[in-house]
This record gives C-alpha cells, structure tokens and sequence, in this order.
C-alpha cells in the first residue's frame, strides 16, 4: 500500500500488510474548546494550557502532549482500516514541537515490523507521526499492534453445532 492507497474502503488483515505500506489520515483541527474537555477529563490544569498563555514560552498557550497523542490514536485508527486487535504498546514517542490552539494536524502511518503472533494473528510495529498544517513533524513513535489474520475470520466447520458459552446467571 501507499499514500496513493489511502482511499481504501474494506478492513485490512495481517497477510494484506507489507513492510514499507504507507497511508495519510484525514485532517483534524485542535480547538481550545478540545484542549478545555481535555483537561477536565484528565485534571491536568497546567497553565501552559490555558487561554491567555502566560505561563506558555511560546508566548500563547499550547495543547496537551498527551491530547496530540490521542488525536494521532483516534485518526490513524481508520487510516489504515485494519483488523487490530490489541494495542499493545507506544515506544521511542517523542514531543518533537508544541501544537497551538487551531492547529490542524494529520497522521502519516507506516508499517515498519511484521511478526507472526500465533496462528491467527501477527505483531505489527507502526512509525506513526502526526503532523501539522505546516508539514511539522510535532510527535512521533512506534505503535505495537496486534492484527487478527484472515484465518481467525473462517469459521470452523466441525464447531458450528456447538452453543454460543454464557456467562452465568448473578
């Protein structure tokens, strides 16, 4: 896959992937609005945050790293569709330049390890950044999936009689 396959439209499975596979994501604008939500869900009341920005050195206040990183989760989830699993680790992130209220920012996503997990599933490292109107690289690292394989979707055919198990009643 490349940039140019971004437009995909049906799920991705671990044997669909190659190392060197690249997409975009869309674009989302950071508000002040988003970095007030953020900091009531999280209590991080920091004042580099707030709106006046005097406690910022950038002269105007700057968006939680952490609100970045989870922009980056949410819009590289669809780009690529893939059959994840498990998140099952975030390594090397760095907080490469702030981001500014009204700030737009997009994820590129590559694929940079494939390892087998099991029959029916593999681990995949991702390099994922996400980058600003400006074409700054503002975060970046690795992401550690685990992507189901076609296999884990076929159903067996000698356990189609058996009853779905229940949990037991309270």
């Amino acid at each position: 896959m490349s940039a140019e396959a971004s437009t995909q439209t049906q799920r991705l499975y671990l044997e669909d992937l190659q190392i060197g596979d690249s997409w975009p994501s869309g674009e989302r604008e950071i508000t002040a609005d988003d970095v007030a939500d953020f900091a009531l869900l999280t209590g991080d009341h920091d004042p580099l945050h707030e709106d006046g920005g005097m406690a910022s050195p950038f002269g105007e206040p700057v968006v939680h790293g952490l609100l970045g990183l989870s922009v980056l989760a949410g819009l590289s989830s669809s780009r690529p569709d893939v059959a994840t699993l498990a998140l099952v680790g975030i390594s090397d992130w760095q907080f490469e330049s702030p981001i500014f209220f009204g700030d737009i920012v997009s994820v590129r996503t590559e694929v940079l390890e494939i390892q087998q997990h099991g029959r029916r599933a593999g681990r995949v490292t991702w390099i994922r950044e996400l980058v600003n109107q400006h074409g700054r690289v503002v975060q970046r690292g690795r992401f550690v999936t685990l992507v189901a394989a076609r296999t884990r979707i076929r159903r067996d055919v000698k356990h189609e009689t058996v009853p779905p198990r229940s949990l037991p009643a309270r």
